[in-house]
C-alpha cells in the first residue's frame, strides 16, 4: 500500500450509498425517539424520564459505534431534535404537548446534553495503516 500521508491532506470523497442510508435511517429513528420520548416523559414522571433519556443516549451512542464515528450520532440527534422542536411548538387551537414543567425542561435540556455527550463519547474515525504512528 502506498503511503498517501496525512489523513487531512487527502481529498474528500463521497460517502458510499450505504452510509448514506445508514444515516437516514438513524435521522427517522431520532424522530420517533424523539417523539416517544416526548409522550413517555410526562406520563410517568422521574421513571420516564430517565426511561426516555436512556433510551436517546442508547440510539446517540449505538449510532456513532455503529457507523464507526460520531456522525451516526449526530444524525441521529438532529432526528431527536427536529422531533422536539416540532412537538414543543402549540397549535392554533392552543394545544401543546409539553407543559411548563420541570419534567418538560429536564427532558429537553438533558436530552440535548446526552446528544452531546454521546456525540463526544463516539468513536472517531482514524486512519488505518503502518504509517499512523510515527517511528514504527
Amino acid at each position: 500500500m502506498k503511503d498517501q500521508g496525512s489523513m487531512l491532506a487527502q481529498p474528500l470523497q463521497r460517502p458510499s450509498a450505504g452510509r448514506i442510508v445508514a444515516h437516514l435511517g438513524l435521522f427517522v429513528l431520532g424522530l420517533v425517539v424523539g417523539a416517544a420520548g416526548a409522550l413517555v416523559q410526562a406520563g410517568w414522571f422521574p421513571g420516564g424520564l430517565l426511561l426516555a433519556l436512556l433510551g436517546g443516549a442508547g440510539l446517540f451512542l449505538g449510532g456513532a459505534w455503529g457507523t464507526g464515528g460520531r456522525s451516526g450520532a449526530v444524525s441521529s440527534a438532529a432526528g431527536w431534535m427536529l422531533a422536539v422542536i416540532l412537538l414543543t411548538a402549540s397549535r392554533p387551537e392552543g394545544d401543546f404537548l409539553f407543559a411548563a414543567g420541570a419534567g418538560s425542561y429536564l427532558f429537553l435540556l438533558g436530552g440535548m446534553g446526552v446528544a452531546v455527550m454521546c456525540a463526544t463519547l463516539g468513536p472517531g474515525r482514524q486512519p488505518g495503516g503502518r504509517s499512523v504512528r510515527l517511528g514504527k
